[in-house]
């Protein structure tokens, strides 16, 4: 399958193996408004920043936390093909930034994965954020520039947008500063 997008909406053809041409299967795709699924790299749970850590915890609370309904999650988030299930049934992707070393800035590339995929998502009615903003409000300072990446209904990558507005503190760890003495609690 081709994904494609002129500006005009995000349109998907399918190769035809008996023609060998690409025939026009998928007009005008629509990422639906809300979502019950998303798809994150859970091993990378312990280095995500609050807002996300919040966000997929309400998820994985399921109908009965503060979201009362049930998520479906998707383990491991393969950029590609998760673009292409959003593109026809729904949901959200998220590759954040986090607090790894080199991670700080996401670890996806914004020139040829973030941008082109934001397109067409966008294009299909859904939105394509850093976590702060628009992907496709960044201008890419060179070749390889890395972001923070969420994708799929306008919905939930809002939700996540305003998370990491109102609640993204990180905690302050500062050993030198920490709590000191003579005597330890430990034994």
């Amino acid at each position: 399958m081709i994904v494609l997008s002129l500006g005009r909406g995000t349109h998907g053809f399918t190769l035809d193996r008996a023609i060998g041409e690409f025939i026009l299967t998928h007009p005008d795709l629509r990422v639906p408004e809300r979502a019950s699924e998303f798809a994150i790299t859970s091993s990378n749970a312990r280095h995500w920043e609050p807002a996300v850590r919040r966000y997929v915890d309400e998820c994985l609370a399921g109908r009965n936390g503060p979201r009362a309904k049930d998520f479906n999650m998707r383990w491991v988030a393969a950029l590609v093909a998760e673009a292409h299930r959003i593109l026809i049934r729904g949901g959200i992707f998220i590759y954040p930034r986090d607090g790894r070393e080199g991670g700080g800035s996401g670890k996806l590339r914004l020139l040829y994965e973030a941008s082109p995929i934001g397109f067409l998502v966008e294009q299909a009615g859904g939105r394509a954020s850093t976590g702060y903003g628009p992907i496709l409000d960044l201008v890419p300072e060179s070749i390889h520039q890395r972001t923070g990446f969420i994708f799929g209904s306008r919905t939930e990558v809002g939700r996540i947008e305003q998370y990491h507005r109102d609640h993204n503190e990180q905690v302050y760890d500062a050993p030198l500063f920490g709590t000191r003495g003579l005597f330890s609690d430990s034994a």
